[in-house]
């Protein structure tokens, strides 16, 4: 067998799809299912269920996967290991980042990146946290910026900055002139929220577990609201909708146009925050690269975070 047929096999196990696991590994579909068929073949076992709209494994199947993400790994360390041996910083690195950061981190960091270690392209995904820790763990991406708290993964992780959240409203709110907010007062607005998948949603209803309550009862469809993302919620906050909680990063990130239509207040103590961390599998052995990522996000210019926590 080889690693192409390895890949395919857990390209499928992840997507379910024949279709979508040949997109993610860039050939046809044809020639994945050939692939997979043949691999079968060799080995004389029926690793994937062929029915209905999705692909399931079988017992067999989900064994097989399982070593072959642990061969994938282990040939992405022999290249690693042979990097070493020329230059740490050559090479892309492929590097995951949560929705609800990309867009205020990488506009900054990548022009300082480019000018610290030009030699280091940036291959960039913007993913929900718990698919981007499976990527990093199967090798798929070198390393991951998110928000704690992570689950237990078995991953690496630096802590790069923490900042504080604040709450968004529309300008002619009444809570537009106040200088502060207590967290419980949320409940007794109209909230907009992430969609279920993004770790912001669930920073949010930490901060008014009330507003958990809400989303099982009809009352809570009235009384909250779900957008794709902070950028949404942010126009819809400027059209009066509702309310929100937005991290700093964002709040700086502000377009002009709508800086008249909205006020951030902040919270009364104590203040809700996030940390946000810089995440790779133990495995890894591009260190320098790392390192030479996590320095150069150290440096860059992002208003209203802490960086005192760096270690």
């Amino acid at each position: 067998m080889t690693l192409t047929e390895l890949k395919y096999i857990v390209a499928l196990a992840r997507e379910r799809h024949f279709g979508k696991a040949a997109e993610s590994c860039f050939v046809s579909q044809p020639t994945l299912s050939v692939a997979i068929r043949k691999l079968e073949d060799k080995l004389g076992v029926t690793l994937f269920e062929r029915g209905g709209a999705e692909v399931s494994m079988t017992p067999i199947g989900q064994r097989i996967v399982a070593q072959a993400h642990k061969v994938l790994q282990e040939s992405e360390t022999i290249r690693d290991i042979a990097r070493l041996g020329h230059d740490p910083l050559a090479g892309p690195l492929h590097v995951g980042v949560i929705y609800t950061i990309g867009p205020y981190l990488l506009p900054k960091l990548i022009p300082l990146q480019i000018q610290k270690t030009p030699q280091m392209p940036l291959i960039l995904q913007e993913n929900f946290t718990v698919r981007l820790i499976e990527l990093v763990r199967q090798g798929e991406l070198d390393c991951a910026i998110m928000a704690e708290p992570l689950p237990d993964a078995g991953l690496q992780s630096l802590v790069l900055y923490e900042e504080d959240f604040v709450v968004a409203v529309p300008s002619k709110h009444p809570w537009a002139n106040k200088e502060s907010i207590a967290a419980d007062e949320l409940k007794q607005e109209n909230m907009l929220l992430l969609g279920s998948g993004h770790c912001f949603r669930d920073h949010v209803l930490g901060v008014c577990p009330e507003l958990s309550h809400y989303s099982d009862t009809s009352e809570g469809m009235q009384r909250t609201f779900e957008g794709s993302s902070l950028e949404t919620i942010r126009h819809m906050v400027a059209a009066g909708i509702g309310v929100t909680v937005m991290p700093q990063t964002a709040v700086a990130a502000t377009d002009p146009s709508e800086s008249a239509l909205i006020r951030y207040i902040p919270f009364r103590d104590p203040v809700p925050s996030r940390q946000v961390v810089l995440a790779w599998r133990k495995t890894f052995t591009r260190l320098p690269a790392i390192e030479a990522l996590a320095e150069a996000i150290m440096a860059t210019d992002l208003q209203g975070v802490r960086r005192e926590l760096m270690v």
